[in-house]
């Protein structure tokens, strides 16, 4: 006999929440009409964390993406003048990736899309409710340092 999943409605509502945010967030990204996907999106924040120029394997780690995906998302994010590849200048056979001014002015335009989400998000929630969740968040972020995972 199978014991029921007592969590089981908790990780379908988790999951339902996790698809509504990045609904959510893709909607604003598209209203924000800079033709940048959640995931090239993602691709500049992390970019923009660097103090010099990574190379690609470093941004595949970062995003803990095969670096495949990540040269597909620089392709795209070159396409359209928001990155570039640069040389390394200690060793020329490696390239590096580094924002350029389109890209920085498109960072800080989807900082206002992930706030204008976000604030949808949470609109339904009252202050107090806001804390408890941020706790709550914290508390299953840190999960995975706290069982050594």
């Amino acid at each position: 006999m199978t014991m029921p999943d007592p969590d089981g409605p908790l990780a379908e509502q988790l999951l339902r929440f996790t698809r509504r945010v990045h609904r959510i967030q893709k909607r604003h990204l598209q209203e924000c009409g800079l033709g940048v996907t959640p995931a090239q999106s993602r691709l500049l924040r992390t970019l923009a964390h660097y103090d010099a120029p990574p190379r690609m394997a470093d941004l595949a780690e970062r995003l803990e993406v095969v670096p495949r995906a990540v040269t597909t998302l620089v392709d795209g994010l070159e396409a359209s003048g928001k990155v570039r590849r640069v040389p390394d200048p200690a060793n020329r056979r490696v390239i590096r990736i580094e924002l350029t001014e389109d890209g920085r002015g498109a960072l800080r335009e989807l900082h206002g899309a992930r706030r204008s989400a976000a604030e949808e998000i949470l609109a339904p929630l009252t202050e107090e409710q806001r804390a408890v969740l941020g706790e709550l968040l914290d508390t299953l972020i840190d999960g995975d340092a706290v069982r050594g995972c």
